[in-house]
């Protein structure tokens, strides 16, 4: 079982930064890929990135290329989201999600734990 608390959020405006962090529970968190999320109103969930369990492998959507980076510190069962160069069209509640082993992928489907999300807001 793993808990996930994510934090950070806020209002920026366009062009700004902003850092999520995501707290984990539970011993195991260094064998999860961990995965962010967002979605926006009326919109399905999309991805944004994912990260090996070891850290070793990031994988990030076209859409955050060169703008956001995850990265991840098992020691401190944490998970981080640097987003630069924001655009109004982030604006999203983004969530962090976690996936047992080497399951995490793009797909909602694949991660089996999530959090309440935290909202960001980009205005032009």
């Amino acid at each position: 079982q793993v808990q996930l608390v994510e934090s950070g959020g806020g209002l920026v405006q366009a062009g700004g930064s902003l850092r999520l962090s995501c707290a984990a529970s539970g011993r195991t968190f260094s064998s999860y890929d961990m995965g962010w999320f967002r979605q926006a109103p009326g919109k399905e969930r999309e991805f944004v990135a994912r990260i090996r369990w070891g850290g070793d492998s990031v994988y990030n959507a076209d859409l955050v290329k060169g703008r956001f980076t995850i990265s991840r510190d098992n020691a401190e069962n944490t998970v981080s989201l640097q987003m630069n160069s924001l655009k109004p069209e982030d604006t999203a509640v983004y969530y962090c999600a976690a996936a047992p082993g080497s399951r995490g992928s793009a797909y909602v489907a694949s991660y089996d734990y999530w959090g309440q999300g935290t909202q960001v807001t980009v205005s032009s």
